[in-house]
């Protein structure tokens, strides 16, 4: 008989994981006493707050069983993620960054979900602490924060391939490591090693320190938040250069780029999903810039009155601006350096398919995944030739291995969930008064984590004014594409919770 479900072991994993977020709103607090802002005591009070209730889970839960059940460990980390942010929302609304419940609580779960959606309209006039929690939710929030705390406190209880299989996005997860808990500490090494290496990169290249650090964690993240108004629109080359790089890198399955580290760069040309996904960055930059071109009078005006230098510098700037959007895109990162919407209508409807793709699995973008749509596809052109060849054995391959059947039922079941809960949302978006066209791309940005929309929701727009009930319905939407869908929906089926 299966055993019931261990409550104590959730309140266990509850605590740990709070004295993590305090950790994290302590350093917060900290550069808040540093700038001698204002909000440092809503600060105080917020790590206070959260060490409390987190020792108190602990103490609930301090005779729990070790063991971790698939049951407890689909429970334990898509609540993660709420408590996370009922807590992480209170620096912003004591503090009065935020003075409504529902926009802290979106601005939170944007946050930790990086999905980079925002409320906050003049996002330069806020202090330095509440600008570095925003950055710090998302790159907490980006690897995952079951994945930190499987790496910082085995001695919790808390291993167990449960709860990093619940956690890891995509089709599948790779070990590194015999142990789960090694495993995490070589993937968050190698986080917070792209993170000071881009932090020191900006640095170099011009931004404040603080600045540089706040998109670092951002980026790496692929979360979008940034301390400009216009995000990195008014940056120079060398940055969104560097930013665009850096995003790049992190839609890579961070699993094969610890290969590549260790001296085993062949698995990541012989990935098949990572040639997949190089091939649409490349692809998508080339056809975007080529239509900017095509549907722009300025490179002919430039030629016949400037001459051949400055067409030059503006095709740099074009290739620039579409290599830069095109991983934004790709990664659901959500900066900017150019307002799409602008763009010719043809082209911004490119970019906007190529944020539901999402990159690599196992990175820390959002979306479907290459993987999923790579399978997808040939699952689709294999039943061309089974409609010839009845009789005939086709496996999927990947990798050159042949996928198991409960591999491609999955997927094709992922995407079925994907398009039903993108329309419902269309549809919930449009009952609560929003044009459909801004509809689809906040049911869009929502689900596939991106952060920006369409229209008003656009990448230099805010969500401030986005209907109450709709904001409610979105932050559960981005906690659904988070946690690819079946995590979170698996908490409202009775075959979770009977016995």
């Amino acid at each position: 008989m299966t055993r019931s479900f261990n409550t104590r072991i959730v309140f266990r994993a509850m605590g740990a994981l709070l004295l993590i977020e305090t950790i994290f709103m302590a350093l917060a607090y900290g550069v808040a006493l540093w700038y001698k802002e204002p909000d440092d005591a809503s600060f105080l009070v917020s790590t206070i707050i959260t060490l409390i209730v987190g020792l108190i889970c602990l103490a609930i839960g301090r005779h729990a069983q070790r063991q971790v059940s698939e049951r407890e460990g689909y429970v334990i980390v898509a609540l993660v993620w709420v408590v996370f942010s009922a807590f992480g929302m209170l620096p912003y609304y004591l503090s009065g960054a935020i003075d409504n419940i529902t926009d802290a609580w979106f601005e939170t779960m944007a946050g930790f979900t990086t999905t980079g959606s925002t409320v906050i309209g003049d996002v330069e006039a806020q202090t330095h602490g509440i600008l570095l929690w925003r950055a710090l939710t998302q790159w907490v929030g980006g690897l995952g924060i079951i994945v930190l705390c499987l790496a910082l406190l085995p001695m919790f209880g808390l291993g167990g391939m449960q709860l990093y299989a619940a956690e890891m996005t995509g089709v599948s997860y790779e070990k590194l490591s015999p142990r789960i808990a090694d495993t995490s500490k070589k993937l968050w090494t190698l986080y917070i090693f792209l993170t000071v290496i881009e932090a020191i990169l900006l640095s170099l290249f011009g931004m404040t320190p603080f600045d540089a650090i706040c998109h670092s964690f951002t980026t790496i993240a692929t979360g979008g938040f940034s301390t400009f108004n216009l995000s990195l629109i008014n940056s120079s080359p060398a940055i969104q250069y560097t930013i665009a790089i850096f995003m790049l890198l992190s839609g890579i399955n961070f699993a094969l780029i610890i290969h590549c580290l260790r001296g085993q760069g062949r698995k990541l040309i012989e990935d098949e999903e990572a040639k997949w996904y190089f091939r649409a960055v490349i692809i998508c930059t080339l056809v975007l810039s080529v239509g900017l071109i095509l549907f722009n009078t300025v490179f002919h005006r430039l030629w016949y009155i400037h001459g051949f230098t400055d067409v030059l510098v503006h095709l740099e700037q074009t290739f620039r601006e579409c290599f830069f959007m095109t991983t934004s895109a790709l990664t659901s990162t959500g900066f900017a350096v150019v307002d799409y919407t602008l763009w010719p209508q043809l082209l911004w409807v490119i970019l906007f398919f190529m944020m539901f793709t999402g990159a690599c699995s196992g990175s820390t973008s959002g979306g479907i995944k290459w993987v999923r749509i790579l399978i997808f596809i040939k699952s689709g052109m294999s039943e061309f030739k089974r409609r010839i060849h009845p009789n005939a054995v086709m496996p999927i391959m990947l990798n050159n291995r042949p996928l198991p059947h409960e591999t491609i039922s999955n997927i094709m079941a992922f995407m079925l969930w994907y398009i039903v809960i993108f329309a419902f949302s269309v549809l919930v978006f449009c009952g609560c008064g929003v044009q459909f066209e801004e509809s689809v791309g906040a049911a869009m940005s929502a689900i596939g984590n991106v952060g920006v929309g369409i229209g008003q929701y656009g990448p230099v727009g805010s969500w401030a004014d986005f209907p109450t009930v709709a904001k409610w319905w979105m932050t559960f939407v981005m906690l659904i594409g988070r946690l690819e869908i079946f995590t979170v929906l698996l908490l409202f089926t009775r075959v979770l919770w009977k016995k």
